[in-house]
């Protein structure tokens, strides 16, 4: 049977259930948001002369949160844009619409006597076929079904996200032993292709993976801390990007979290173990008392740190009082730091008896056990361990990965010393002579599983730029810059500069690989798998040489990044940008002249080059103004002055994107560009876009003169920037970056509609661009950015 989602329906309208259906929503799925019927007015609505039967107070619940999915931050939705995509109901009235729905979400309260009454109705009211599946993050799934029909049984399954659900990309797909293999799969296709989520299977056990571990791995970690006398505010200094863990760490983490949500699911565990596990599942006195004072964390304004002012204060779990905040600094800490490569790093610190060393052995050797301990309880390999535990907390690796980085047999070795029992496979693994639970082969990772080496399996849509490095696919290469063949004669160029910083390396790079293109490759992708895509020019470059009075050397380099950017855009063979994440300043302009972006969907696009006191210098003031003119429907009169208002309006306030969605709206994307949901498939995407372009017969743009709106539309640009100034929203050097920014985009003093040459715009811009750069207030935000990591206003 083929399966198909259209239309989904969310019965639970709480934080976790709207969260889910703007998710839906974001990826363009119809979506029924139920909940249940209020039994008493609220004062505003019996002010309003409301009644129980009043339809607003009957889908009260759903649209309370369609309310709140605008307010909240991080915002769950891609775009405002994308609630009209989300119906509000409840469930009395209601119910009979999900026969219309192809998936059926439960989010409603942990109880399982709730849960299966619900299900009941549903049963009732689904239409043969449909996939029904819980969010539960601790109730059984298999206990959920009992009772209902065959055909219920046959679709259902746990899907359990991790909140928030547009940024957490963990999903736990559960099945039950009537689930059909072929709903486990399409779900998994449909989670990893169109929700962009990395997707593992998991067993029907408590807490299922990820909770499971990490819920157990920080527990630990607080039971370490009150032995070993260590403060909040140390262990959250040493648990965090120093051992590959997000910057919140372990007390951060738990805030942001909530402290009952992260008792409550740790109770889930508790209730259902015994021994030594039950041990560590029980919370401690303090955190007890910390939920019945109603500290828990971010949404009650105080919880393991507490913010007075511009001060973060710390807990002292013996006192519970709030005390200055205090780091751990050691000799294996300053070593870590100083150390490349994870698994040195991590040697340093975990073979290291000082106080910061001690304390990590002792926090993450236990995870590393129990993770072995429960391997064929919770999961079928230790991918989906160290897969679930990266994707759903944030670890940059996973438990078996980490073992890898800080030696399989010394590991073992010091944990046995220790006293501590190995699990069977652990022994029969090193006794085989098995050295690493992870490999590469010719490119490919494999893993270890029941005595052998196995590929790891991964979407066919995954592209590792290291892996085809490693299979001497690179054509070509120099400081900054790698041209790799991404087979079916497809190029991509990745930026490997620091921090993706374009220089003159990645523009001689950039014209050299569009010469190869043309000669042996259908077209060319620019995309990189870095923690950014690109955010911006070499600022520290441009800085030093403006210092040095050595205006020569930057106009020859803004010369050669827009000439650069005009090869791109009239190349020959198509040009596909691939960003994701930060796309910034100079990363943006690369973007808008290419034949088309095909975007990740968690895009931050912006000309943001205000910030430091300049214009954006590479022709992006020219390709936003020509996105917005050439996106026109056909049936629109075509405004110049409007476009152009628009144009500055979204530079001069730097503007950045919260989504491609968003930047849509912004004019960086078209309607012709492309949107990928999973990032890591966007190079996969791209590829297939350059193909697709090649296929219909590509044939670059043909040259034509941009109208303008001359000195008339200068000053209309003007107005509102004075405006700005007399009210004290901008300074004074603002409003001079506005001038500048307004003549480049009018197309300086010409006549209102006068059609000038890209090249004379491109000009207008560069000149602009040099004069600020000699301006000593923007000299002092470029060197405000580079220090501090934030704009400064002067």
């Amino acid at each position: 049977m083929s399966f198909k989602i259209k239309k989904a329906a969310v019965i639970g309208s709480g934080v976790m259930g709207s969260g889910i259906a703007a998710h839906l929503a974001n990826a363009g799925i119809e979506t029924l948001l139920l909940d249940i019927v209020p039994s008493e007015l609220n004062p505003e609505e019996t002010k309003s002369g409301l009644t129980l039967e009043s339809p607003q107070v009957r889908n009260r619940m759903s649209l309370t949160a369609l309310k709140n999915l605008a307010k909240q931050k991080p915002a769950p939705l891609m775009a405002k844009s994308r609630v009209a995509f989300i119906q509000a109901g409840n469930l009395e009235d209601d119910l009979e619409k999900l026969s219309d729905c192809d998936w059926i979400i439960e989010v409603v309260v942990e109880r399982l006597d709730v849960k299966q009454q619900l299900f009941e109705k549903v049963d009732a009211v689904r239409k043969p076929g449909t996939i029904i599946s819980s969010n539960t993050s601790g109730i059984s799934i298999e206990a959920m079904a009992s009772g209902r029909s065959d055909d219920f049984k046959t679709h259902f399954l746990g899907t359990h996200f991790f909140n928030p659900p547009r940024y957490l990309k963990l999903l736990e797909v559960i099945p039950t032993e009537d689930t059909k293999e072929e709903v486990v799969q399409y779900i998994k296709d449909f989670g990893e292709n169109i929700l962009g989520k990395g997707v593992v299977l998991a067993k029907d056990t408590p807490n299922f993976i990820a909770n499971r571990i990490g819920t157990y791995g920080l527990l630990v970690t607080v039971q370490e801390m009150l032995k070993g006398g260590y403060s909040v505010g140390e262990v959250d200094s040493i648990t965090g990007p120093l051992i590959g863990r997000p910057k919140s760490a372990t007390f951060r983490t738990l805030d942001v979290v909530g402290l009952d949500t992260f008792i409550h699911v740790a109770n889930n565990v508790y209730d259902k173990v015994d021994g030594k596990e039950k041990e560590v599942f029980n919370i401690p006195a303090f955190m007890k008392i910390m939920q019945q004072n109603g500290w828990l964390g971010s949404k009650s304004g105080q919880g393991f740190f507490l913010k007075k002012g511009k001060e973060i204060l710390e807990l002292n779990p013996d006192t519970l009082q709030y005390e200055e905040r205090k780091k751990l600094r050691t000799a294996s800490v300053e070593l870590s730091k100083q150390t490349k490569g994870f698994s040195n790093k991590m040697k340093a610190l975990l073979y290291s008896d000082d106080r910061a060393g001690s304390f990590l052995w002792k926090i993450i050797s236990p995870v590393l056990l129990y993770s072995a301990q429960l391997k064929d309880e919770i999961a079928d390999d230790i991918v989906a361990i160290d897969q679930a535990m990266k994707w759903g907390f944030g670890w940059d690796y996973g438990p078996f990965e980490t073992w890898d980085a800080i030696g399989f047999t010394s590991a073992i070795e010091k944990m046995e010393t220790e006293g501590l029992e190995m699990p069977d496979w652990i022994k029969e693994m090193k006794e085989s002579g098995f050295s690493a639970f992870y490999k590469e082969l010719d490119g490919q990772k494999i893993y270890y599983d029941r005595n052998e080496y196995k590929p790891v399996v991964e979407n066919k849509k995954i592209v590792h730029l290291s892996a085809l490095k490693a299979q001497d696919k690179v054509i070509k290469k120099n400081s900054g810059a790698s041209l790799i063949d991404l087979g079916d004669d497809v190029a991509c160029l990745q930026f490997t500069s620091p921090n993706n910083a374009i220089g003159l390396d990645i523009i001689q790079l950039l014209n050299e690989s569009l010469e190869e293109v043309n000669r042996n490759y259908r077209g060319l992708v620019i995309g990189n798998q870095s923690k950014n895509f690109c955010v911006g020019a070499n600022l520290a470059m441009i800085l030093m040489e403006a210092q040095d009075d050595n205006f020569f050397e930057i106009e020859f380099v803004i010369r050669q990044f827009q000439q650069a950017m005009m090869k791109v855009k009239y190349n020959e063979k198509p040009v596909v940008a691939a960003p994701f994440a930060m796309t910034l300043g100079g990363g943006t302009e690369i973007c808008l002249p290419t034949a088309k972006v095909q975007a990740s969907a968690e895009t931050y696009m912006g000309l943001v080059e205000v910030g430091v006191g300049l214009i954006p210098g590479g022709g992006g003031n020219k390709e936003l103004y020509l996105k917005q003119l050439k996106g026109l429907p056909n049936d629109v009169t075509l405004d110049l002055q409007q476009i152009a208002n628009k144009t500055f309006e979204t530079i001069a306030t730097a503007k950045v994107s919260s989504s491609a969605l968003h930047a849509r709206e912004l004019n960086f994307l078209n309607h012709q560009d492309g949107i990928t949901s999973n990032q890591d498939h966007l190079l996969h995407e791209a590829k297939q876009s350059v193909l697709s372009l090649s296929q219909a017969g590509y044939k670059p743009p043909i040259r034509e003169k941009v109208p303008v709106v001359g000195e008339t539309g200068y000053a209309t640009l003007l107005l509102g920037a004075q405006s700005m100034k007399y009210s004290g929203f901008i300074s004074d050097h603002d409003y001079e970056i506005a001038k500048k920014l307004a003549f480049v985009i009018a197309g300086g003093r010409v006549p209102y509609g006068t059609k000038v040459d890209e090249d004379y715009l491109l000009d207008l811009e560069r000149e602009a661009f040099l004069s600020l750069v000699g301006e000593m207030k923007s000299q002092q935000r470029m060197q405000h950015m580079l220090v501090k990591g934030k704009p400064l206003r002067n």
